[in-house]
């Protein structure tokens, strides 16, 4: 596993916890990892970049997360959107297809049976509209 992929896990982990407990990610992850800090810097960058943009981030996943209120939505789906979302539109060192595909196998890895093709769809229409999304 490449350290940008246990970056994004260590990163769920804590948009997770956060999400469930009403808490800023980023927090969690100061309190736990202040001496460690160093060592994950990509697991900070997502977390502070889901937190920077999350209002948009939320927008396009009601957009295109056709049939699914973000309440009804499995808090794990939820967050690997925003994770693969984040890097999708603002990360310029991503390739979009690895954005996609780290995603869909986090899901396969940490969610339901039917996780991974529903987030393949709807990055998938982010990616396709990509250039015409108003950041």
């Amino acid at each position: 596993m490449s350290a940008r992929s246990k970056a994004r896990k260590r990163a769920l982990d804590f948009l997770y916890e956060g999400d469930i407990k009403s808490t800023a990610a980023s927090e969690l992850f100061r309190v736990r990892g202040a001496a460690g800090l160093s060592q994950e810097p990509y697991v900070l960058v997502l977390l502070n970049g889901v937190a920077e943009h999350i209002n948009k981030i939320d927008e396009l996943i009601i957009t295109y997360a056709q049939g699914w209120d973000m309440d009804r939505m499995p808090p794990i789906d939820r967050n690997i959107l925003r994770i693969a979302i984040y890097e999708i539109l603002w990360e310029t060192g991503v390739d979009l297809q690895v954005a996609c595909d780290e995603a869909v196998e986090l899901a396969k890895s940490l969610s339901t049976d039917e996780s991974s093709s529903y987030i393949n769809g709807v990055l998938g229409r982010i990616i396709k509209l990509k250039d015409s999304i108003a950041i």
